[in-house]
Parts: C-alpha cells; structure tokens; sequence
C-alpha cells in the first residue's frame, strides 16, 4: 500500500508540474495575436481491485486541451493588412511560398497580423505566407476552391506598372422615344460617319492590352416605333481596325424596345450574326474583335446593353436622350500605394493614380472540431484525427466567419485566472511532495520493523 502512495504521490508531481507548464505558456502567451489558451484536464487513475473492503490509490493523469474554437476580442488596428476572422474559420498559410519546398506544408492560423516583406509578400509575424486565390482580368476565381493546388501566396508588388486590356464594357442610356423616326435607310456605319443624324451620340474610353486609352463614339437614331439603330466606332478610324466597312465601325444593329420601355433584343448588322432575342431576364450581350493599331494586339470585348425585359441598360423613355452610366474595366495601373481587404475576403491594390484592382481571394478553413487541431510552432495549427478533414470555403459561407480588414484577434488568457490557477496547481504540487515524504516514512518504518 505504501508502494502505491508513493507512485500516486509521483503521478501527482508529473500532472501538476505538466499544469505549471501549460499555465505558464498562457501567462507568456498573453500578448500574442490569435493565441489560444490552453487548459490541463486531470482524470483519475484507477488501480484495480478484487476486494471492495481495500482501496488501492491509482494516481492521476493530465491531458492538454487548447481552445482552439474559443473566439478572442477583435481589436482595432491602422493596418490594412492586419486581419481577423469573426467567426469560425483559420487562415490559410504555409512557411514557404511555394508548396513544393521542404517546408511547403499547408497550416492554420488565426495570427493575422500580416505585412509585406522585401519582395511583397503578406507574412505574420511566424514567417508564414498568406494564401489566397488569384483573380482573373475578369473577376473570376478558380472554381474548384476545394483544391489547394491553386492557392498561392499573396503579392500586390508585382502589378506596379502593369495594364489590363477592356474585355467588356456595360451601358446605361434612355433615348428619347418622343423624337420624330428616320424612316430612310440606315446602312451600317451611316450614323458614325454622320450621313445620318444621330438623335443621341457620347463618346466613351477602353483599353488596350498597354493600357492606352482608345475612343469608341456610341450613336443611335429612331427608326420606327421601339425601334433604334445602335451603333459604336472607333473616333479614329486608324486606330482601330474591325474589318469593316466603313473603316472603325465597331457594332452596328437594330433595338427593338418593349412597350414598356424595356429592351427585347438586337439584331446586329455588324458583325454579322443571329438576332440576340432572349426571354426576360437574360442579358444582350453582343460582342466585337478590335485590333489595335499600335501592335497591342486583338480583343474582344462585350458590350452589355441591358437585361431583355429590363431596364438596366439602354431603354428608351420619354426624355432627353443620355448616356446614365458606363461600366468599363481595364485600365492603365500605376504604382501600387496600398492594399485593401473586404468583410468577403477580396484583396484589393490601390494605385498612386485612383485605380484599384481585386487580385487575390481569401478563403477560410473550417474544421468539424478545431479543438483536436495539433499545435505548430508560430502560433499555427494542423490536421490531426481528432480535428476531422477541414473544408474550403469563402468568407461568410458554409458557416465560416468573415474578414474583420484593420483588426487583430487577441488572445484569449487571462491572466487573473491564470495566476489563480497557478496558485492552486502549485500548492498541489506541494501537497503531492508531501505524499511522497509519507510514503518514504512509512517504508522507512516499516524496513525498521
């Protein structure tokens, strides 16, 4: 019996010198961004006996448990680059910045105190690289998320300077419905060229694949009742070549309205091809190849003039016939001055000349039980048996949280409980001390006899 003190006694010493330890890396931890406490749980150990009338003391065990899904303050910060996750979910990061290296492996974390390093990477204060998905000229990011094959390490450095070809261009004009109707006809490019009057005409910009401005001049006539021809041209001719006739004609075709003042379709002209008559609710999108003079090269582009059955493009009213609003990406970039994060993950450059760019997407990782997560060094985690296979999503879907852009996560010690913890592990590491002295003078006592 005094055999199995002693060992209880000893089991005591290694729980609560392991307790010591855990609190100890929590008090250290307490200024660390995204740091998870982590709490000692002890269970007994039981020593089996055949005799209910005699007890056998087994001892105790202790276990490691870091709260992982415990979410810590959110605090407010001047860096852009500085990011929290509200709700579930880690950061994607690795230790190199590309996944074939020998320390390429994927890891989480909820330290977003992330800065650009000499060559533009986003890295926390761990060395580790953010990853994100990259957006296209489009908009469009990988559409298998799931494969971690496409994620690379976030770098706004290199778009200094850099220029993005227009591929499509949205517009938003009324025509007038009240002026008289050109009921002569209207050959393609006759409204460009002026050899008939145009009852609206505005002049808007694209860009080629180096980011030079180019003018395309949008023109339209009435033509009969809910009937307009459209046309766009190139303002130099030169410029911009369309295998026209005549030279510069870009798009060149009929409208035809909705009574209601709502566009129905295009039946284009040039470049030849089928009407575009949609059902309600599907976009008219017509498109053109442009080749540039300067050698930049040949684009298409689609123009958007509306939402059959809507009124989100052209429609035409009673009123004065204008140009609403256009959208038209591409663009000449400047010198990146900045980085921006949204609440959904999208990372945005900022340019010394007012233009902005999305380039990269960041996703969240979820797990079916962070709490099972192994610990890593920097304030990282990764997969175990207990943590489950971990899923890919975008901010603020499939139960992830969203990008909190300008803030940190702190960390979740505290520290009054912490040093009352202290107090109450140490004194029983006392106590377990005291067992084994006992223990040794009963032996003692007993080798005497």
């Amino acid at each position: 019996m005094a055999f199995a003190a002693l060992a209880s006694g000893v089991s005591g010493l290694r729980a609560f010198t392991e307790g010591i330890g855990i609190i100890s890396d929590n008090i250290v931890n307490v200024n660390t961004v995204g740091y998870k406490e982590s709490r000692n749980r002890f269970s007994t150990l039981v020593t089996e006996t055949q005799s209910v009338a005699r007890y056998s003391p087994g001892g105790v065990s202790s276990k490691a448990q870091t709260l992982v899904s415990q979410q810590g303050l959110l605090s407010t910060t001047s860096s852009q680059t500085d990011l929290g996750v509200d709700g579930q979910g880690f950061f994607i990061v690795r230790k190199a910045p590309t996944a074939n290296s020998p320390d390429g492996t994927i890891q989480f974390t909820r330290a977003g105190n992330f800065t650009p390093d000499a060559e533009g990477f986003l890295k926390n204060t761990a060395d580790n690289f953010l990853l994100g998905f990259p957006i296209d000229v489009q908009g469009n990011i990988p559409t298998n998320i799931g494969d971690l094959g496409t994620l690379v390490p976030i770098n706004v450095s290199g778009l200094t300077g850099t220029a993005e070809a227009t591929t499509r261009a949205g517009l938003r004009i009324n025509l007038d419905n009240g002026v008289p109707a050109n009921t002569g006809v209207v050959n393609p490019g006759d409204l460009g060229n002026g050899i008939v009057p145009s009852d609206f005409q505005q002049t808007i910009s694209i860009f080629d694949a180096q980011g030079t401005p180019q003018a395309l001049t949008i023109s339209a006539a009435k033509t009969g009742n809910n009937l307009y021809r459209f046309e766009i041209t190139a303002q130099d001719n030169t410029a911009i070549n369309t295998a026209a006739t005549p030279p510069g004609l870009v798009l060149s075709g009929d409208i035809v309205f909705n009574p209601d003042g709502s566009i129905a379709s295009f039946a284009p002209a040039f470049p030849a091809g089928p009407a575009i008559n949609p059902p309600n609710g599907v976009p008219i999108r017509p498109t053109a190849d442009l080749t540039f003079a300067n050698g930049t090269g040949t684009e298409t582009i689609t123009f958007n003039l509306g939402t059959a059955g809507d009124k989100d493009g052209l429609a035409q009213f009673n009123g004065v016939s204008t140009l609403v609003s256009t959208s038209v990406n591409g663009a000449a970039f400047g010198n990146v001055i900045g980085t921006s994060v949204s609440t959904d993950g999208v990372v945005t450059a900022l340019f010394d000349n007012g233009l902005s760019r999305n380039v990269f997407q960041l996703p969240v990782a979820t797990f079916p039980n962070p709490d099972g997560l192994t610990r890593l060094q920097g304030n990282a985690y990764g997969v175990s048996d207990s943590s489950g296979s971990f899923a890919v999503v975008l901010p603020g879907t499939g139960g992830a949280g969203t990008i909190a852009p300008s803030t940190l996560e702190s960390s979740t010690v505290d520290l009054a409980t912490e040093f009352a913890d202290l107090i109450v592990t140490q004194r029983s590491f006392s106590a377990s001390t005291r067992i084994i002295s006992a223990a040794d003078e009963i032996l003692e006592e007993l080798v005497r006899l």
